[in-house]
């Protein structure tokens, strides 16, 4: 049998080939390579998928958070919160702004945020709580921003979840979240892109205005900002993915399902802990993430990679350890459940068109990795 990929890009380009073919001879013979009318209906046409009032495409997955905590009031010398196990990226943006990260824990099973430990952190100097959308499933944002004090807004990481809804809620409905189109995300690009979700008209012009050295009349410059703009030959490629985006989330739904069905015995007998999704989330799986026990993590990973299976760790390093962020002077044992989760953690191949005979290779290679 053919490898079986962790995402299949190949299989998601060939859907689209022959339309963003002649997408992309409309965007040379016009040259609209940055701007444009591509990305100007794309930004239409995804803020109305998204169910909010504006989309603003940017660069890519960093700069549209790091835009939208600018938009948010977040500067030099703020805290912001943010889950420990998230990728380097939350943080970095955070950092960009010049604020400082405050890391808490996340909920066990479901790997997001701890709310109450979210709640707990905010200080004086706190400017924005940050919550990850992890894997394709959401916090409950309302809920959260109605605990915060008035001064501190909630800006969404809402880069795994396109399509993704907490009680019919959108990222960015009421408040204002960031995106990213990176390759392998459920609607991705071909190559760096992002976008910032609000339905607050005064943030979506602030962020296309920063996101575009600060001004958006061309030589006027109202504030300090730079560059971070979509190009037009992303915008193709992205107006051809989202008219299919929501029929890839149910492929995926359904690839779900049947991975909970194939690994049933493995959960029974205590080796896998299955995703959990959280009541009223329409989960649209970015990542199948399970937890394995009674082997090496990585030991499992390198048979599965052995065998042709994609298998991979988001993330085997909380923010906290990495020598990157070592600065803030977190320690191991800091935040129990992300890092016990970090060492237990995989993702098995999920994509729109993996079949079932694919899963079902996948399973049993898991399972004799197990014993």
């Amino acid at each position: 049998m053919n490898g079986i990929p962790l995402v299949d890009l190949k299989a998601a380009h060939a859907e689209v080939a022959a339309e963003v073919r002649v997408g992309f001879d409309r965007v040379l013979a016009t040259t609209a390579f940055v701007g444009g009318t591509e990305v100007r209906e794309f930004e239409e046409e995804y803020a109305a998928f998204a169910g909010v009032a504006h989309c603003v495409g940017v660069a890519n997955g960093t700069d549209a958070l790091e835009l939208a905590l600018r938009a948010a009031g977040v500067g030099a010398g703020a805290e912001v919160v943010l889950p420990a196990n998230t990728f380097i990226a939350t943080a970095g943006a955070v950092a960009r702004t010049g604020a400082r990260p405050v890391l808490v824990d996340c909920e066990p099973g479901t790997y997001l945020m701890d709310e109450q430990a979210a709640l707990s952190a905010v200080g004086p100097a706190t400017r924005a709580v940050v919550p990850v959308h992890l894997y394709g499933q959401c916090t409950d944002v309302p809920k959260l921003a109605a605990a915060l004090p008035a001064r501190v807004p909630v800006v969404e990481d809402a880069a795994q979840c396109q399509g993704a809804t907490r009680d019919g809620r959108s990222p960015g409905s009421g408040g204002i979240a960031a995106t990213s189109f990176y390759p392998g995300k459920n609607l991705g690009a071909y190559g760096d892109a992002g976008a910032v979700l609000t339905d607050d008209p005064q943030r979506a012009q602030l962020v296309r205005a920063i996101a575009n050295h600060g001004g958006t009349v061309k030589y006027r410059h109202d504030v300090a900002g730079f560059n971070s703009r979509l190009d037009g030959l992303q915008a193709v490629v992205l107006r051809a993915k989202l008219a299919r985006l929501a029929d890839g989330n149910r492929a995926r739904r359904l690839a779900a399902a049947r991975y909970e069905e194939l690994l049933a015995p493995l959960a029974g007998a205590g080796r896998v802990l299955r995703p959990v999704t959280v009541p009223g989330n329409a989960h649209v799986w970015h990542l199948y993430v399970v937890e394995v026990f009674g082997a090496d993590r990585d030991e499992v990973v390198g048979t599965l990679n052995a065998a042709g299976i994609g298998a991979g760790v988001h993330y085997p390093q909380p923010v906290h350890l990495t020598p990157a962020f070592s600065h803030l002077g977190y320690r191991q044992g800091d935040f129990p459940h992300a890092e016990e989760a970090a060492g237990r953690i995989l993702s098995l191949p999920l994509y729109p068109q993996i079949t079932a005979e694919q899963q079902q290779r996948v399973v049993d290679v898991l399972t004799a990795a197990l014993g």
